[in-house]
C-alpha cells in the first residue's frame, strides 16, 4: 500500500510550503516545534515516541535497550505503521490553506533508521518517499550539551551521532537538501528557520 497523493488544480493554488524538522534523538526537535506552534504554525507532530511507549508496554520489559524494534513481534509491520502515519499527516496537509506547515520527521525518516538498524526495506517504503515530497528539511545535528535518553528515547549519544549520518544521507538520497539548523538557544534556532524559509 503505497501513499500517493494526487492534487486537483485547486489544491495546487492553495499548496501550502511543507517543511520538515528533523535530527537524531536529542537534538532539540520538541522544542522547535512547541515554539513554532506558539506562534501560530500548524506543525504535525512526530508520532514514533507513543509507539515506542506503547511497544515497550506490550512486551513487557523495563530494560534499556536502543533498538524499540526488540519488543515488536513484526518489526517490519511496526515501521510500515509508521510509515503510514506520516504519511496520514502528509495527506492530511493537503486540506490546509496556511502557506507554511511544519512536520515533526518527516517520510523518509523511517527509511534512515531502517538504514540504521540494517533492516531491509522495499519499494513501498521509497515509493511512498518519493511520491509525498517536501519543500524544504532542516536538520538538527547532535549536541551532546542538551543530549538526555529517557523511557521512549533509548538511543544513546553515540547511536544519536550515528542516526544523524543516516537521515542526512536518507534525505540527500532524495534529492534534498537539508539545512543544519545551529546550536544555538531554541527562539534563536526558531528564527533562523523563519528567516531561511523567508529568503
Amino acid at each position: 500500500m503505497v501513499f500517493s497523493v494526487i492534487c486537483s488544480p485547486k489544491q495546487y493554488l492553495l499548496k501550502s510550503k511543507k517543511v520538515v524538522i528533523t535530527g537524531a534523538p536529542g537534538t532539540g526537535k520538541t522544542s522547535i516545534i512547541t515554539g513554532l506552534e506558539q506562534l501560530g504554525f500548524h506543525c504535525f507532530h512526530e508520532i514514533i515516541r507513543d509507539m515506542t511507549s506503547k511497544a515497550k508496554k506490550e512486551g513487557n520489559t523495563d530494560s534499556f535497550i536502543s533498538n524499540p524494534l526488540v519488543f515488536v513481534d513484526d518489526a517490519l509491520q511496526f515501521n510500515k505503521d509508521l510509515l503510514y502515519g506520516r504519511a496520514k499527516h502528509y495527506e492530511d496537509s493537503l486540506s490546509l490553506s496556511e502557506p507554511i506547515i511544519f512536520f515533526d520527521r518527516g517520510i523518509p525518516d523511517v527509511l534512515a533508521y531502517m538504514d540504521f538498524f540494517n533492516q531491509p526495506y522495499d519499494k513501498e517504503f521509497t515509493n511512498t518517499c518519493e511520491h509525498n515530497p517536501y519543500d524544504q528539511i532542516f536538520l538538527l545535528p547532535p549536541w551532546q550539551e542538551i543530549y538526555v535518553s529517557d523511557n521512549e528515547r533509548l538511543e544513546s549519544y553515540a547511536e544519536a551521532q550515528k542516526i544523524d549520518d543516516a537521515l542526512y544521507n536518507t534525505y540527500t538520497g532524495f534529492g534534498y537538501n537539508p539545512i543544519l539548523v545551529p546550536k544555538k538557544p531554541v527562539s534563536e534556532r526558531i528564527d533562523f528557520i523563519l528567516k531561511t524559509l523567508k529568503s
